[in-house]
């Protein structure tokens, strides 16, 4: 069976302004997300879901949708702060989502085989699809327990025009062991990458140490522990308007319990995107690029 690629498209750019998934880059218009399921075609995925915010529904279906027809199966999913698990009510004030995993938590009845899940406004690369595909397809049938991230090497991963967040994974022998989250990592005057950790001291990161960049595989037994988690997550948090599910929070938990292992998938692709309004030329030149040197067709669903 080929597996499924899980698109969160539901969040708003709030650093850089506005709907970055609707933002054309591409030569012809093309957003990051056109790419990415480009790729994920190429790679052998067989399957596209979205999930998206129901108020802008219309727009991403006559702007994203159409462009697909033809070339995969695409089904669409909504996200909503009031989705939540049976004696929990939204609180008034809340206007932020829940978070990644509570995303993922929205393809649970649309999603019954093996699936990878990305960021709908980061460029990930072929390669990274390839290895990801490769590795749901391999999977036992029935597979359980036993997940997958892309680690892409931080290096690959900067921003020229400011600081970047990043989930710094911890390895043993090609299985994830951790991942902490690190914000403001970053260059330092020798252009060394940098961040400053919990004590206020400057750590440095070597360019291959793996990161996460929420390019993950999962097996359908994922939604139950994730509802499971959300129901202890709403008991301690639901009332803090800004926290959030997070998908590096199940896996830690998942790999701590040793529940699931998690193979760290290497990859030699590049990431990037428009995380500040500033990167916005740079990727519209790299993409003109990869389509001058031939990675891409002029025209990608053409």
């Amino acid at each position: 069976m080929k597996p499924t690629l899980f698109v969160l498209a539901a969040g708003m750019g709030s650093r850089y302004g506005g709907l970055k998934q609707l933002d054309g880059l591409g030569p012809h218009g093309e957003t990051i997300m056109d790419y990415s399921i480009y790729d994920a075609i190429q790679a052998g995925f067989g399957k596209v879901v979205f999930v998206i915010r129901k108020d802008f529904e219309q727009d991403f279906r006559e702007k994203i949708l159409s462009k697909y027809e033809g070339h995969i199966p695409v089904e669409v999913v909504f996200q909503s702060v009031n989705d939540l698990p049976e004696g929990f009510t939204c609180p008034p004030e809340r206007v932020k989502p829940w978070g990644t995993n509570h995303a993922l938590l929205m393809g649970k009845d649309v999603i019954h085989e093996p699936f990878a899940i990305i960021n709908s406004d980061d460029y990930y690369g072929r390669n990274s699809f390839e290895v990801m595909a490769e590795e749901l397809s391999n999977l036992p049938e029935d597979s359980k327990n036993c997940y997958s991230m892309v680690g892409f090497k931080v290096g690959n991963t900067m921003s020229e025009s400011g600081t970047v967040s990043r989930g710094v994974c911890c390895t043993e022998d090609g299985f994830l062991t951790g991942v902490v989250e690190r914000t403001s990592i970053g260059y330092d005057e020798n252009h060394d990458i940098t961040f400053t950790d919990e004590n206020d001291k400057v750590q440095h990161l070597a360019f291959d140490t793996p990161v996460s960049m929420n390019f993950w595989g999962f097996t359908p037994d994922y939604f139950a522990y994730s509802e499971e988690f959300f129901v202890d997550f709403l008991k301690e948090n639901i009332d803090k308007p800004k926290s959030e599910f997070f998908i590096p929070t199940v896996v830690n938990k998942l790999v701590e319990d040793r529940t699931a292992c998690v193979k760290v998938l290497t990859t030699e692709s590049k990431w990037f995107g428009v995380t500040y309004s500033a990167d916005r030329q740079g990727v519209v030149d790299k993409f003109a690029s990869l389509h001058a040197d031939g990675t891409y067709p002029e025209s990608l669903f053409g």
